[in-house]
């Protein structure tokens, strides 16, 4: 069985104290993780005179390659790259970089970087998990010496400098200050200061219903002069503040849902602190999912819901929706899943930073807290997309000297939450190390539970650049309900892909049915079998809202005074506040 914090009494102090105190200078990531990857890849490497062989002919191929280019360059010949950028990297798309000598840098670079994925990548007897670790790790190192990186090899950066009289520079000098500032005070990033939780951002009419030690339940006010019988209750994820589904007027989508005629129900998590540090799953469960769904359920008797999980909160809410089913509680009119993953066994590069010496190793750091610091988890996400969130950004911001404007999603992302330990640590264990949920083995008041007990009709939603809750992930949806699964496939990442408002440029979708005893289809056929729709997904999945809903009636109340929910304040609450 997985070791979980009440499993950890053998853990001596003194030992937990030293973990900590490492994974603060280490940013959370276990040196033992590290170095058992690398040592499974040298001693297998050192061990394949074969795959030596490989890599010292690809050196040598590579060699005559690049030395071919650069004669054939100086000799005044016309010859294109001799290896070209993959699609999604775009660090050297500017037309200054196919000039001489900035041609030649970024393409022995590249080269360079392709043999490191050849040399770390295909050794037999190298575990998945650690190739992928060393992989990963080697491309890091190689992207902090990219030559975009610096300004005597950056054409871009040579033209800006030339151009101002190097004032890009002292510019860029000021926003790293004020940003090294900022991190030591514990300050949000500048411009944030104009995405007001209330104000600018969250700002849809509603009123907090009710509360409890874990959670503000929000009902929103009614625009339509009727509406669908059947309320919708979201659960957003505890690991972002629940108004990403709330952002600015024209991107929320519960200003949408509204407006569609829903009534709309929102859990805002409490931020928790060191004191909440055995708050478990459970509690996110009882205190959480189900006692929001009583609230709805008193306010709008008689009546099932619309249920909606994003994230964590999805899985969240499968893990509920299967324990009502266990139960014969028929309480769900639908399940809707945003990005939410129910079995975890291809969680995608989240991975790297999960496995039993780095769960470990986080729980120490954890225990020593109560929590999981944000700049902690923040650190990890932003390591998944370096060259997106860090390296472009400090091009841009520190040797270009300019400043991206915030948007409210920036904003947003960077407004993050904590993570309780004993919570954090039973979601690593049971969810992502054991896969509990997916294989049967995951409890609920002493009982297991199956997802094939969900019975309402399920709308998963996944993004074909998810790297936190990868799209085919997602898709596996379809091996384990044995219910009507509906899966929609948008363009954009796990947060842009969501907030995909009607209007909004360049956005397209696929969706297509899998109905209750229909054979499966594997995701890569599903991708060529559904065709493509142009635009945002919202009024695809509202449409299927509606469709499962009733004949429209008179909105209900705001709140239920007599059943114990009366409105507490105004929308957002207090909880979304909270730092």
């Amino acid at each position: 069985m997985s070791q979980g914090p009440e499993q950890t009494s053998h853990v001596y102090p003194i030992d937990r104290f030293l973990h900590a105190a490492e994974a603060r200078v280490t940013g959370g990531i276990s040196p033992a993780a590290m170095m058992l990857a690398y040592l499974d890849w040298a001693v297998h490497l050192a061990n394949s005179p074969g795959k030596q062989g490989q890599l010292v002919e690809k050196a040598m191929r590579k060699s005559i390659t690049f030395l071919t280019h650069v004669e054939r360059l100086l000799a005044g010949k016309k010859d294109g790259p001799c290896i070209k950028p993959l699609p999604q990297d775009r660090r050297f798309d500017a037309p200054d970089w196919q000039h001489l000598p900035f041609s030649l840098y970024y393409q022995a670079f590249l080269l360079v970087q392709q043999w490191w994925h050849n040399a770390t990548t295909g050794v037999h007897g190298v575990s998945k998990h650690h190739e992928e670790v060393v992989a990963f790790s080697a491309r890091q190192l190689l992207d902090i010496v990219s030559p975009s990186n610096f300004p005597a090899t950056n054409p871009e950066v040579l033209a800006a400098t030339l151009k101002s009289g190097g004032m890009n520079l002292v510019r860029g000098a000021q926003n790293f200050i004020e940003d090294w500032e900022r991190a030591v005070l514990q300050k949000r990033p500048v411009g944030t200061e104009r995405f007001r939780v209330g104000k600018e951002v969250a700002v849809t009419p509603g009123k907090v219903i009710y509360r409890n030690r874990l959670i503000e339940l929000i009902q929103y006010e009614p625009t339509t002069r009727k509406v669908h019988p059947e309320p919708v209750l979201i659960v957003p994820a505890w690991i972002m503040k629940y108004y990403i589904l709330d952002l600015s007027p024209h991107n929320s989508l519960v200003k949408y849902l509204v407006g569609q005629g829903h009534t709309v129900f929102m859990i805002s998590w409490k931020n928790p602190t060191e004191a909440d540090r055995d708050l478990a799953m459970e509690d996110y469960l009882e205190l959480g999912v189900m006692r929001a769904l009583d609230a709805v359920r008193a306010i709008v008797p008689e009546r099932k819901v619309h249920a909606v999980g994003y994230c964590l909160g999805g899985t969240l809410l499968a893990v509920a929706a299967a324990a009502l089913g266990r139960d014969g509680k028929d309480w769900l009119q639908t399940v809707t899943l945003f990005a939410a993953q129910t079995d975890f066994t291809e969680a995608g590069e989240l991975m790297l930073f999960i496995d039993q010496s780095q769960t470990a190793y986080l729980e120490d750091l954890m225990w020593d807290q109560g929590y999981l610091d944000t700049r902690q988890m923040a650190g990890a996400f932003q390591i998944l997309r370096s060259n997106d969130l860090i390296w472009s950004r400090m091009v841009h911001d520190y040797l270009m000297g300019e400043r991206r404007p915030m948007i409210d999603l920036m904003a947003w992302n960077a407004d993050a939450t904590r993570m309780p330990y004993r919570m954090h640590s039973e979601y690593l264990r049971r969810f992502f190390l054991s896969n509990d949920l997916a294989q049967g083995r995951y409890e609920v008041a002493g009982r297991p539970i199956a997802l094939t007990d969900i019975r309402p009709p399920i709308f998963a939603v996944g993004a074909e650049k998810d790297h936190v809750a990868p799209w085919k992930s997602v898709y596996k949806i379809n091996l384990l309900a044995d219910t009507d699964v509906t899966f929609l496939l948008t363009n954009g990442g796990h947060n842009a892909g969501i907030i995909s408002e009607p209007g909004h440029p360049r956005r397209r979708h696929r969706v297509a049915t899998r109905h209750e005893g229909e054979p499966y289809i594997a995701p890569e056929d599903w991708l060529v079998l559904t065709p493509e729709r142009e635009g945002s997904w919202w009024p695809t999945w509202q449409a299927w809202l509606a469709e499962h809903s009733g004949t429209r009636v008179a909105p209900p109340s705001m709140g239920a005074p007599a059943a114990g929910y009366p409105p507490l304040g105004d929308a957002p609450g207090t909880y979304v506040r909270e730092e």
